[in-house]
């Protein structure tokens, strides 16, 4: 399949240039990335796909600065955050990157609005109360506002880790497999609540899927496999994601 070239712009929110992520030495070298060069761009939903072992999962933790290439830049807008030592690198995470984990990640203790207000108090920065308001009303959790995660279904779980990481306005959502523990009617809410984080709020979000239905809501769609880039492309309907898929296997 011919891969395509993207083409970056002023407004690129992330990328990676030749990156290469290896695991272990010498002839028992994995490359779980290799040679990959990819931009995201800014107001946009890609969806990164491939087969268990292509490496789109490593390639959303090292654009996130969750982990480090073995080779290669990743920049976030116009800072290469792969020279960054760990300090400079945790601010970063903190003041620009959203991140939206399978398993949720919110604190049993506290309510769903102190979960979302979470990154901010860690951040010792003023809760923007119209905002944080906003979010909530967006997410639909008016009436769940005081309840702790326990007393959530999965889906409002979701929904509030999802206003977790939009309250701090940050450059880029990620999301890996955001819909992976949910039913489908959740998923179906959790990826509306995303496109319109895109549309209404111009953010930027990067989501790995396994999900073909899930892909086909995003603008683009990158699929991987062993490492590499194999397409880079519009998203289109489920049935073509699909095809993309079986391609890449």
């Amino acid at each position: 399949m011919t891969v395509s070239t993207t083409t970056l712009s002023t407004r690129t929110a992330a990328r990676a240039v030749d990156v290469t992520k290896t695991y272990g030495d010498g002839d028992a070298a994995v490359f779980a990335l290799d040679n990959v060069s990819v931009s995201m761009q800014a107001g946009q939903f890609t969806a990164i796909m491939g087969p268990s072992g292509s490496g789109k999962s490593t390639l959303l933790h090292v654009l996130a600065g969750l982990d480090r290439p073995t080779s290669g830049e990743i920049f976030l807008g116009d800072t290469e955050i792969t020279s960054l030592n760990d300090k400079r690198l945790t601010l970063l995470r903190r003041d620009q990157i959203g991140f939206i984990f399978q398993a949720f990640n919110l604190l049993p203790v506290l309510t769903a609005e102190e979960n979302i207000v979470l990154p901010l108090t860690i951040a010792g920065r003023d809760v923007d109360r119209s905002w944080v308001e906003h979010l909530i009303d967006t997410v639909g959790l008016s009436d769940r506002r005081t309840h702790r995660p326990s007393e959530l279904s999965g889906g409002q779980q979701q929904r509030v880790a999802i206003a977790r990481a939009l309250v701090t306005r940050p450059a880029v959502v990620f999301a890996d497999e955001p819909t992976g523990n949910l039913d489908s009617s959740s998923s179906a809410e959790v990826l509306r609540l995303l496109r319109e984080a895109v549309d209404g709020f111009d953010q930027t979000v990067v989501m790995v899927t396994h999900d073909a239905e899930a892909a086909s809501v995003g603008d683009r769609v990158i699929v991987l496999r062993d490492g590499r880039v194999v397409h880079d492309g519009a998203a289109s309907e489920a049935g073509d994601v699909h095809e993309l898929m079986k391609t890449a296997r």
